[in-house]
């Protein structure tokens, strides 16, 4: 398992990504789909390239017998992402959502106010709309310098993950060139 070539520094865990993107946030038309999976798990694991390896070794193994054109990267991805770099619930299970999302952000030791005392609340899960969470966890995570994202996976879940809010822009690049259609949490 490695990691592929890339002229960044894997040290830096992508910090300076958005600089590499020209203003439309254009990317190198060269890069390979590993390539740009090993940028988007960068982005997905911020500070913590020990797991985006782990994972990358898992897509590795995933698409290793078959043609690029055989599979898509993103459901390759959710799998190997899903309750560790990223979440996927169904539309209307309010519960799924914030366990899961509660579960991510515990990695950068932080706690969302969900606007109620508990969010486990089984009244409270009864009557929450799923859109309204995302929002909420959205406007919580931007306070602490990340950035909920959503997949648009034409199903009826709601799939996504987090990053530093200053990738932002290379989210915006990166996502598109794998087929991933993805939307900030507002």
């Amino acid at each position: 398992m490695h990691a592929p070539d890339t002229e960044y520094d894997a040290d830096d865990n992508f910090a300076n990504a958005a600089h590499d993107f020209d203003a439309e946030g254009a990317i190198d038309e060269d890069a390979g789909t590993e390539q740009l999976v090993w940028q988007l798990l960068l982005l997905v694991n911020p500070g913590d390239e020990e797991t985006a390896l782990q994972q990358f070794g898992q897509y590795q193994d995933a698409t290793a017998d078959a043609d690029e054109d055989e599979f898509e990267p993103a459901w390759v991805l959710k799998d190997i992402i899903d309750w560790k770099s990223g979440f996927q619930a169904h539309d209307d299970d309010a519960a799924a959502l914030v366990e899961a999302i509660t579960e991510l952000v515990s990695r950068w030791n932080l706690e969302l106010d969900w606007g109620v005392e508990d969010p486990t609340d089984d009244e409270f899960l009864a009557a929450a709309d799923t859109t309204a969470l995302i929002r909420t966890a959205y406007d919580a995570l931007r306070a602490h310098g990340y950035t909920l994202w959503l997949w648009e996976t034409g199903t009826e879940t709601t799939a996504g993950w987090i990053t530093l809010s200053r990738d932002d822009e290379a989210m915006r690049a990166i996502a598109p060139a794998l087929g991933i259609e993805v939307r900030t949490g507002v």
